[in-house]
């Protein structure tokens, strides 16, 4: 699960498991034309394209309630969207204050088209895979001595790959330029946007507190691809608050204090990451450990794990998450 950063010339990367499921049900009732009297019911391809950038911009922002998610269909109880993300960040020191981040992320989307000559109807289902890759390269104006101003470029890379997942022969016959995405289609996406950022860091020897307030906002749209039918574009539009308290348990490891973490944060979504779902914001509690391994020499200095509970409206989930600190 993806962890915001302590900006101090230090460098977090992080990585999720899901505990727990959100749960939330959609349903498309759109039909798509032009394919004589056979027809694919449940959703237009192109739609459900630029649904998938749509889903894309929630993994394009570093974002601890959106980077290991899993949607599951509320008919079904399988899940029919899910995603993670693992990334990082840091500034490279108070001299020279250039901030760099990065992520990778994955996300599955399985919708399910309904093929029909007028007299049977068949499912296809699909699988939809989508890998993206965002980088941010930002500069720390320093208002206090505790209170950072970092405005971010953001530059994001991604593909969406179609997988039908059915004999061929359903739609032999089918010769609409939508269902060219379907059967093993693909791709691929670009965006450019930025970010403004206020990092507030009060570390003191008895607890440590840090919060960020973050907007960000970054265009995607695709290029390439197997099929002109479904290209499109999407907004990632966020803002997000995010705060974290540290302080020792009074327990010792390492020759070190082991601190209790407390976490809390909220993002709300605008442009086309609004609804797209089933929510406009999310709110993430998490609670954990912290292992200081500073005083030998090897690269990782802090290992911290939190259990996150998410919440929004209809949804809810827990997950685990690892992060650690050079």
């Amino acid at each position: 699960m993806f962890w915001p950063w302590s900006c101090r010339a230090s460098c977090v990367a992080c990585a999720g498991l899901v505990a727990a499921l959100l749960s939330v049900q959609s349903h498309a009732q759109v039909t798509l034309n032009g394919l004589s009297n056979r027809t694919v019911i449940g959703g237009n391809v192109k739609q459900h394209a630029d649904a998938v950038l749509s889903i894309m911009t929630y993994t394009t922002v570093p974002d601890v309630t959106t980077s290991s998610l899993s949607i599951n269909n509320g008919s079904t109880g399988n899940p029919g969207f899910g995603q993670t993300q693992l990334g990082g960040g840091f500034t490279l020191s108070r001299s020279f204050p250039l901030y760099l981040e990065g992520t990778l992320a994955y996300s599955r989307y399985d919708p399910t088209f309904i093929a029909t000559d007028g007299a049977e109807q068949r499912p296809l289902p699909t699988r939809w895979n989508t890998f993206s890759s965002t980088i941010g390269i930002g500069w720390d104006f320093r208002i206090t001595d505790e209170l950072v101003f970092r405005p971010i470029l953001n530059g994001t890379i991604g593909r969406v790959s179609s997988d039908l997942r059915v004999g061929q022969s359903i739609i032999n016959h089918v010769t609409d330029s939508n269902l060219q995405f379907l059967d093993n289609g693909s791709l691929d996406a670009y965006g450019y946007g930025g970010s403004l950022m206020l990092d507030y860091e009060h570390y003191r020897e008895n607890y440590e507190i840090d919060v960020e307030l973050r907007a960000t906002d970054i265009y995607l749209r695709s290029f390439g691809g197997t099929s002109e039918a479904v290209q499109g574009s999407a907004m990632a539009q966020q803002f997000s608050v995010w705060a974290r308290w540290r302080a020792p348990t009074g327990w010792h490891a390492l020759d070190r204090p082991i601190r209790y973490v407390l976490e809390t944060a909220y993002s709300h979504y605008f442009g086309d990451s609004a609804g797209v779902l089933g929510f406009n914001d999310l709110t993430s509690l998490g609670v954990g450990l912290e292992l200081d391994s500073s005083k030998y020499p090897i690269i990782i200095t802090r290992t911290r794990a939190i259990v996150r509970y998410v919440f929004g409206h209809n949804v809810h989930g827990v997950s685990f998450g690892l992060a650690v600190s050079f």
